[in-house]
């Protein structure tokens, strides 16, 4: 059975392990860089994310977390776990903080405001659907979460949702007096896959749809088929290398 590794630094750890307990599945809490090891998969649940970027650092987890996802292991950031795994995040506090990384696109930390500006809505999501079956959409919970602005050309965008209208002006200062207004569409991307990394924006463990972990596992279902299949390759062209040259194969012949 594959082992589910949940960066339990702070945040929304505990809701991600009991999601796991309710589908069956084996959850390990990760707080060194020694167990990431043990782990076929992991979670970086929402919290804060400037304190978890300074726990984080305290532990040494940084360059693992680096590798565990360059690696190839399906890795799944909610929330604050979606500003870990992007490449470049804006509207951070002074002095930002150190991301993972993988992830072409780019955050904004706290793209919906405050925690009073918290809120859930329904999503489209027909990826999700069309995977793991159920409704067309999915309960979004969004609390004082991050948004990607932009995404690369290998991004899959799973889900986006309106910008609501009470959203505070989002802007970055580049030089002193000087700013600039950086999203002004109707719509922003929540939810995305590239490759082993899916991100989302929202909470789903937060509620008692399965299906967003029950395709992040279809993820590690689908490493682990690829894995297997490369070192079956690997092993086929040992062994037809091992065998003389010009000579036919004896095989057993079956009457």
């Amino acid at each position: 059975m594959a082992v589910v590794g949940v960066l339990a630094l702070q945040g929304s750890y505990n809701e991600h392990m009991a999601a796991l307990r309710r589908i069956g599945v084996r959850g390990v809490e990760v707080r060194k860089p020694e167990q990431l090891l043990g782990v076929d998969s992991l979670i970086i649940p929402g919290g804060e994310s400037t304190t978890m970027a300074k726990l984080a650092n305290y532990h040494n987890l940084f360059p693992a977390l680096r590798e565990f996802v360059g690696g190839g292991k399906p890795v799944w950031g909610t929330c604050a776990g979606l500003i870990f795994l992007a490449n470049k995040a804006v509207g951070q506090k002074t002095g930002g903080q150190e991301l993972v990384g993988g992830l072409d696109c780019t955050v904004h930390r706290n793209f919906f405001g405050s925690q009073l500006q918290s809120f859930e809505t329904e999503l489209s999501v027909p990826k999700l659907s069309e995977k793991e079956g159920g409704n067309d959409t999915c309960r979004g919970v969004f609390v004082r979460a991050p948004a990607i602005l932009e995404a690369g050309p290998d991004v899959e965008i799973l889900a986006d949702c309106p910008v609501p209208a009470d959203r505070p002006s989002i802007t970055i200062s580049f030089g002193e007096g000087t700013e600039e207004e950086v999203y002004s569409k109707d719509r922003v991307i929540v939810a995305v896959r590239q490759g082993n990394i899916l991100a989302t924006a929202f909470h789903p463990e937060l509620t008692s749809d399965s299906r967003w972990h029950r395709f992040f596992l279809d993820m590690d279902k689908e490493s682990q088929a690829k894995a297997f299949s490369a070192l079956s390759l690997s092993s086929s062209s040992r062994d037809t290398e091992d065998l003389p040259k010009n000579k036919p194969l004896d095989l057993p012949i079956f009457e």
